[in-house]
């Protein structure tokens, strides 16, 4: 039985597992995906999470050199679908959930790609800076732990590095949008659909 009570922002899951296979269409490409109880969104790709990537690609050459972070990664579809994007690039892929890295871990293996993926508390014991951080946040662990993801990503980022960030509406994407523009001094709604806002912030 899943227990009811056990969030996917938990470190170390303990519900039943329930494996499942989906795929993903990404810039003409299909990916693969093997899903487990106890992890964000196992059924299907989340719809905040397409809108993101769609916006993240259509930006993609804007970002500068560098690795990309992956934040809070789940089971792996944004890490795997940037990477796909340029198998090149360098990327870091974290969580706190240790079910959901290592389902991050094989879904790199099963689309032929690679990263780094690390279990992490939002930033701590992340070294180096990124040229672009992304992150769908998990708005069910509460507004500091959001707060902390967006404000913090700051001093994770190389000059002119860039977070990309979707929230709904309703769940808070105008009070993230004040936030990123009190840390960075400038935020931009890239795109807005079906009550999600991906927002961007570069640090100058």
């Amino acid at each position: 039985m899943t227990d009811k009570n056990e969030q996917y922002f938990t470190a170390e899951p303990s519900s039943q597992h329930d494996y499942q296979e989906i795929s993903f269409d990404f810039s003409g490409k299909t990916l693969f995906f093997k899903t487990d109880a106890g992890v964000f969104s196992k059924n299907r790709i989340d719809y905040g999470t397409r809108v993101l990537l769609d916006c993240v690609a259509d930006h993609y050459s804007e970002i500068r050199s560098g690795s990309i972070l992956d934040l809070g990664c789940g089971y792996g579809v944004v890490g795997v679908a940037l990477k796909s994007l340029d198998p090149r690039r360098e990327l870091t892929m974290t969580d706190i959930n240790l079910r959901s890295l290592a389902l991050a871990k094989e879904n790199l293996q099963r689309n032929q790609l690679d990263a780094e993926v690390l279990q992490s508390n939002i930033y701590d014991g992340l070294n180096g800076e990124f040229a672009a951080i992304v992150v769908n946040p998990p708005i069910r662990a509460g507004k500091q732990v959001v707060t902390k993801m967006l404000t913090e990503a700051r001093e994770h980022l190389s000059s002119g590095g860039m977070i990309f960030a979707v929230l709904q509406k309703k769940q808070g994407a105008p009070s993230a949008e004040k936030n990123l523009m009190a840390a960075f001094g400038n935020v931009e709604i890239l795109k807005r659909d079906k009550g999600y806002y991906v927002l961007r912030s570069t640090k100058q």
